[in-house]
């Protein structure tokens, strides 16, 4: 177990979940909410932003346009881990294949997961894929590994700051940090952490909401594809989604409440993003997973929540046969 009081020893950690040939970037180890806020000015966040207020993307024509939102993950590249693996083989097996040649993964990932490009299938749908991210806001998939002629941060970052339940998301190094160690792994956040928390969640949020409403005459369907909970979740969905998809509407700071904002609370309703998979999807999930397994949904708990492997439910071949059945509805 690293040492969570040791940045240096938590960078070579960090090191350890970027796939050659990228590189990590050590600026870009965010260990604590307070860490994420920081990162809102760091140049190459700064610079990040301002592309994506002028990115426009290059889609071919189609009876149906996609946006699909996917959640970032540890490893980096996405592309390269479990859950993006998994999810794009799913789309292949469905028939959806690359439209246009562009930026490749290396060569060890299998060669029909290689393109980062759009997709389409034979009916005419055509899907683009983007990712959402902190600090990144979104990262459209075709610029996961470059973006205008240098390397692009989506491969070169470490952000587990914002994940509360995980117990080491602090930086206990800082003046700010007001986080209590509760055992030799664990901590408590205090008001320093919540409430910088809330801050970054809230301009994640916009950030999201921002390219969707700009691109607002490009795609005909926005769909995120986030773990049920989650903070990915809760950078999408608007107050009056939270209950029903079990994620909190604010948090507690220095004796008030401060609220958390989705995407879909800054969105007119025309362009809300549809948050998949839904909880009587993943209810439906678990009851075929039993199936498959030879079991009563009651014993398959581990094996979803791990999506049967290093992944999330997310990744499962139940779930993901939602996915595919929303974006060609």
């Amino acid at each position: 177990m690293v040492n969570v009081q040791d940045r240096a020893a938590r960078i070579l950690e960090s090191r350890q979940k970027i796939r050659p040939p990228y590189q990590l970037d050590d600026s870009l180890c965010l260990y604590s909410p307070q860490d994420n806020v920081d990162a809102l000015t760091h140049p190459r966040i700064r610079a990040w932003f301002d592309f994506l207020d002028r990115y426009e993307p290059v889609l071919p024509d189609g009876r149906l346009r996609v946006l699909l939102l996917m959640p970032c993950t540890k490893t980096k590249p996405y592309p390269m881990s479990t859950e993006h693996r998994r999810i794009n083989q799913a789309l292949s097996d469905a028939g959806f294949r690359p439209t246009a040649d562009g930026p490749l993964l290396p060569a060890d990932a299998p060669p029909e997961l290689r393109s980062l490009a759009p997709l389409r299938d034979a009916s005419g749908v055509v899907l683009h894929r983007a990712v959402v991210s902190e600090p990144l806001g979104l990262v459209p998939y075709e610029h996961i590994t470059e973006w205008e002629g240098q390397g692009s941060p989506a491969s070169a970052y470490d952000d587990p700051g914002l994940f509360e339940n995980r117990g080491n998301a602090v930086s206990p190094w800082r003046a700010d940090c007001t986080a209590v160690q509760i055992s030799p792994t664990q901590w408590k956040w205090g008001d320093a952490e919540r409430a910088a928390y809330v801050a970054m969640h809230n301009e994640m949020s916009r950030r999201v909401a921002a390219v969707v409403e700009r691109l607002a005459g490009v795609y005909d369907r926005r769909i995120s594809w986030v773990a049920p909970g989650l903070t990915h979740r809760s950078f999408v969905v608007a107050a009056d989604e939270r209950a029903a998809n079990k994620v909190v509407r604010s948090r507690a700071v220095a004796g008030g409440r401060l609220p958390l904002v989705g995407a879909n609370d800054l969105l007119p309703d025309s362009l809300r993003i549809a948050c998949l998979p839904t909880l009587a999807q993943c209810h439906d999930a678990r009851e075929r997973l039993a199936v498959r397994m030879g079991c009563t949904v009651s014993r398959v708990g581990g094996v979803y929540s791990r999506g049967g492997g290093d992944a999330t439910p997310l990744a499962l071949p139940e779930l993901l046969a939602h996915l595919i059945a929303a974006i060609r509805a």
